[in-house]
């Protein structure tokens, strides 16, 4: 028989997967279990229930984990945590572009800026200064 027990709205990290002599025999998920399961959730398109079922939780248990996840609590209070910096794009003159800005012979290098929903921009070295302000710029809008 496989049931589900749910304690307090959520809050049990232990599913009920069978019975052994009458007592429910559960399933403990470590930490990096959990994470692994919220961050396939956290992939575009990603369906949390399909997820939770091939990965044998309750939709509602993955539910909890990525609230947990997201506000760095629970099994997640103690994981270092990814910090965004304030980026600001500011106009600046064509005449600010120095040879130092040109690119140095043999060197090679990329920027991959993703803006999930929105798309992803490759500059590679070399490239025209103006337009990757352009580009920028018109992904501003």
């Amino acid at each position: 028989m496989v049931g589900v027990v749910l304690d307090d709205f959520l809050v049990n990290d232990a599913i009920e997967v069978g019975s052994e002599g009458g007592r429910a025999k559960r399933i403990h998920r470590t930490a990096e279990e959990k994470r692994r399961i919220v961050e396939l959730t956290l992939v575009p398109g990603a369906s949390i229930a399909r997820v939770a079922r091939e990965n044998g939780v309750n939709a509602n248990q993955v539910f909890q984990w990525r609230y947990e996840h997201r506000r760095g609590i629970g099994w997640a209070a103690g994981r270092t945590r990814a910090e965004l910096l304030p980026v600001t794009l500011t106009s600046e003159p064509d005449s600010m572009v120095t040879a130092e800005a040109a690119p140095v012979a043999g060197s090679c290098g990329s920027i991959h800026i993703e803006l999930p929903g929105r798309g992803l921009v490759t500059i590679e070295n070399g490239v025209d200064p103006t337009l990757v302000r352009a580009v920028l710029g018109s992904l501003l809008r």
